[in-house]
């Protein structure tokens, strides 16, 4: 029987944040660590055991720049618009995670290592049933979360985000990513400055939890 640490293991999953401002991005990442955790990530479940997971790795300095910028035609407005908001509604902890964003955006190119996870869609129509793409997504995710905890563990940070998505056919040009495959996120990441991260103030388990029925 294997025993976990749970104080250890309830750490990880309760520290692995989306590290935007304290990336280190004037620190190399080893090849070989993004390997390691790649290879943990495949043990992740997936439909049907298809295991249609890809990985395309970026470090080139050129394409990082090219994806930096497909990355901000989808962000400037957006992020903008979303920290007014939260700003207005008062809304604290919202306004910062939009600012921390914003700089990421700023930064974007200057992290080692981007990571766009994708998987294998050419079965799916572009109507599909909204089931159906929740499917694919589930068959991914599992496996995009494994890689964030194995970097965390290992000193690293990343962030999921979805807005280069919007230039996904340029970023599928300028990396020679086939048609049948869908790119999911755009991850950047690099070491932290520091591995102190706190738990995230969340809504009481209480008002997210249903048994048995909807309560209002």
């Amino acid at each position: 029987m294997t025993t976990f640490d749970l104080a250890m293991t309830d750490e990880l999953l309760s520290t692995t944040r989306a590290v935007r401002k304290r990336l280190d991005l004037d620190r190399p990442v080893e090849q070989s660590v993004i390997r390691d955790c790649i290879d943990l990530s495949q043990q992740a479940p997936t439909g049907s055991n298809k295991q249609g997971w890809r990985w395309v790795v970026v470090t080139d300095v050129a394409k990082r720049q090219a994806l930096a910028d497909l990355y901000r035609q989808g962000a400037d407005s957006y992020l903008g618009e979303a920290k007014q908001a939260a700003e207005k509604r008062g809304a604290a902890q919202d306004a910062r995670v939009f600012d921390s964003a914003m700089y990421l955006a700023e930064r974007f190119q200057d992290a080692p290592v981007h990571v766009i996870p994708c998987i294998e869609a050419g079965h799916i129509p572009a109507d599909a049933p909204r089931r159906a793409w929740i499917g694919l997504g589930g068959s991914i995710f599992p496996a995009i979360w494994s890689f964030q905890l194995a970097l965390r563990s290992r000193g690293l940070g990343s962030c999921l985000t979805t807005l280069h998505l919007a230039r996904e056919a340029e970023a599928s040009a300028l990396l020679g990513i086939p048609e049948n495959m869908v790119q999911i996120a755009l991850l950047p990441v690099a070491y932290t400055k520091g591995t102190d991260f706190k738990p995230a103030k969340r809504p009481p388990i209480d008002d997210i939890i249903h048994w048995d029925h909807w309560d209002a």
